[in-house]
């Protein structure tokens, strides 16, 4: 079984529940987006609206952010999808506060492509902000909870934007309340991780064409977050415990 791409959030996947990899990236039961998610594009819209536009004012932003957010999540059956909604004005204000002060960005979501050797497959992704002027590029996340450094799945990601060492890379947290950017350390060897990943990966798609032969050699763990919602009973119903 052979992918046409590897991307960082399937391999960051693989790594933290390959059950669940099988099940989205095998079988093609890709599960349905939450709240969270939604809320993060949402106020990435937000935000790039407000970097785009100087003299935007923080309302207008807000609106965009809200208008997405109502687009996107219209046909979500989640109970808290309101709770969510609510804490998008601040956090639109509170990244705007955080990375306006770069300027307008050089570029927004700039797609990065990198073939290491050794892998069939490239490995993609899309960057948030760069500001060539400054040689800084930023990744921005939301989240409930600050973190008080940068994630490792999330410094993979990063690094994968950061062909050069020249680039200075940064990850922007944004929570409801707080706000923080952290200076992505050790790039070459999160990127070395990435890479192996990727490897393992093919090799591991390798032993077969045939779905129920990775079903046969992964058992999920349905204590993980990573199985919350309708994954868990899809769950049930494919590997039959």
């Amino acid at each position: 079984m052979k992918l046409e791409r590897h991307s960082p959030s399937a391999l960051n996947l693989f790594c933290a529940a390959p059950a669940l990899y099988v099940l989205e990236r095998i079988v093609g039961l890709r599960q349905p987006v939450g709240s969270p998610a939604h809320r993060g594009t949402a106020v990435e819209d937000g935000i790039t609206h407000g970097l785009m536009n100087p003299a935007a004012d923080i309302g207008d932003c807000v609106a965009v952010a809200l208008k997405k957010y109502d687009t996107i999540s219209a046909l979500s059956a989640d109970k808290r999808r309101e709770d969510y909604r609510a804490t998008i004005p601040e956090m639109v204000k509170t990244g705007l506060e955080e990375l306006r002060p770069y300027g307008v960005p050089s570029k927004c979501q700039g797609f990065v492509e990198w073939r290491p050797e050794g892998l069939s497959a490239p490995i993609v992704g899309y960057f948030d902000y760069e500001w060539e002027q400054h040689g800084v590029l930023v990744d921005l996340k939301t989240t409930e909870k600050l973190p008080s450094s940068i994630k490792i799945p999330h410094a993979r990601q990063v690094a994968l934007y950061t062909q050069s060492d020249n680039i200075d890379a940064r990850l922007t947290y944004c929570t409801p309340k707080k706000r923080a950017t952290y200076r992505l350390e050790n790039v070459r060897e999160h990127r070395n991780a990435l890479h192996q990943i990727a490897l393992r990966v093919e090799k591991f798609l390798s032993l077969s064409d045939d779905p129920e032969f990775f079903k046969s050699i992964t058992a999920p763990d349905y204590e993980s977050f990573y199985w919350g919602g309708p994954a868990r009973q899809i769950g049930f119903e494919h590997w039959k415990f």
